[in-house]
């Protein structure tokens, strides 16, 4: 069983960083999926949660095809197999 974090290439600058980051484990929702993915890149954390441990503002984040803003943000469950995918804004002139 595992999870599957897709990472942009924004946040592929960090040491053992890469495209995507597999998660042994079953974790039941976003928040312990996220657990897991700090512990295998700790510096990663700060870029994508508050230090109360929300979501950025400028994060999206999401589960499949849906954003955890509408599901029920870090409770969303997340169903072995399921690709989590975390899209930082980005912008430019």
């Amino acid at each position: 069983m595992a999870i599957r974090v897709r990472l942009p290439v924004t946040l592929r600058d960090l040491p053992g960083a890469k495209a995507v980051v597999t998660l042994a484990g079953e974790p039941g929702t976003v928040a312990d999926a996220f657990a897991a993915l700090w512990r295998e890149l700790p510096s990663l954390r700060d870029r994508i949660v508050t230090e109360t441990g929300e979501v950025r503002e400028h994060v999206q984040v999401f589960v499949g095809v849906e954003s955890i803003r509408y599901t029920g943000g870090l409770a969303t469950a997340v169903p072995d197999g399921t690709e989590i995918s975390i899209v930082p804004a980005v912008s430019g002139g």
